[in-house]
């Protein structure tokens, strides 16, 4: 009799426990319940959660990101960045599984799902919820667009790894699609990411005149005025001496190539998210320094890391002869310009809400100091 009352009590311990910690995890900020978590050493059952985890590439995304957690900035405030941006990815992968069924042609969507399930650190989709909490508005508004730019971003992926392109056979850590599925599949996938990005954005909840306008944004960093641009001047730039370009023919390559999609991310959050032409403007030129700030860092580590580290091929770029930082001013000079770009990004956020721009300036810091 005492053992089963010993049970018994022990069963009103644990619901007891269970009721406290169900109730309080609804109230709580996320990185208040994964303290929760940690503390009564409670798995988390969600298997997005437990996928995103367990990838490879995210959990050296959030190793690098460390040093940012709790430390103290330039604006005088902490912010844990490590809890924002596990929530934000779950979010977005959800949000990409969900909008990526296995259906007819199978092919097709099993590379659709390969190449943008693979990984990545979502640095653009982020930085369009990022941009729309910045000016008031809400996460749900921007989920779609973020989808359609990290579509789009996946797509260029795709075609920039093609043989006629770089040629490249290894992405995120893995085979390129073209490798896995075939360059006629690989070009197609591309495609049909392309078509369904701009698809997807049209589902968001907004006023049809954020939503022209959100449109005309996403389609300009992809034409002839961004990303093609950009690519079809890399293309023509690849061999030429140094003496015959200069630091102009780089930044149009990167602002362009690189720049343009991470500037479209952030106005389209800011668009959606009720933004005044004002702060538009300023999130517009915040971005233009992050975009280019992402792009030197990437010459850097091409430079400076294996293949391992950064999970695609490194050195291609010096071997096909590309413009890059390092190439034209050398690699300390690029990490001076670095810091450059770190400071001229922070400065186009003055005047926001302090606690909403937090997110931002980790995420600036972090595209500086990543390492792969």
């Amino acid at each position: 009799m005492e053992a089963q009352n010993i049970f018994l009590y022990l069963i009103i311990v644990f619901l007891s426990l269970h009721f406290v910690f169900t109730t309080l995890k609804g109230r709580l900020s996320p990185a208040n319940t994964r303290r929760l978590i940690r503390l009564l050493h409670i798995p988390i059952k969600s298997p997005v959660a437990a996928a995103i985890f367990a990838r490879k590439d995210t959990r050296e995304f959030l190793d690098s990101s460390i040093k940012l957690v709790n430390e103290e900035d330039d604006f005088g405030f902490n912010f844990d960045f490590k809890p924002y941006m596990i929530s934000k990815a779950e979010t977005i992968n959800r949000a990409l599984d969900e909008a990526i069924p296995l259906i007819e042609p199978l092919n097709i969507h099993k590379a659709m799902r390969y190449a943008i399930l693979a990984g990545g650190k979502r640095v653009r989709p982020i930085l369009c919820l990022a941009a729309c909490e910045l000016v008031g508005g809400e996460e749900r508004l921007a989920i779609q667009a973020a989808c359609a730019v990290e579509m789009i971003h996946t797509m260029s992926l795709i075609k920039d790894d093609l043989p006629c392109m770089d040629n490249d056979d290894l992405r995120r850590g893995k085979p390129t699609t073209h490798k896995v599925f075939g360059e006629s599949v690989a070009i197609l996938s591309g495609g049909a990411l392309l078509a369904l990005a701009f698809e997807h954005l049209t589902e968001a909840d907004v006023s049809s005149k954020k939503m022209v306008r959100a449109v005309k944004e996403l389609a300009k960093s992809i034409g002839t005025k961004g990303l093609v641009a950009g690519q079809a001047k890399d293309l023509s730039s690849e061999g030429l001496e140094q003496n015959d370009v200069g630091l102009e023919d780089l930044e149009y390559i990167h602002v362009h190539k690189t720049g343009s999609l991470l500037e479209a991310s952030a106005v389209i959050g800011a668009v959606i998210g009720g933004g005044t032409e004002k702060e538009i403007e300023k999130v517009r030129n915040f971005a233009r320094c992050i975009g280019l700030l992402f792009q030197v860092v990437d010459d850097i580590l091409d430079e400076t890391k294996s293949s391992e580290e950064l999970g695609k091929t490194a050195g291609k770029d010096k071997v096909a002869g590309k413009l890059t930082y390092p190439k034209v001013i050398g690699v300390e000079k690029s990490k001076e310009f670095v810091e450059k770009l770190k400071r001229d990004a922070r400065e186009h956020l003055q005047g926001f809400d302090s606690d909403k721009v937090k997110p931002l300036i980790a995420l600036t810091n972090f595209i500086a100091n990543r390492n792969h």
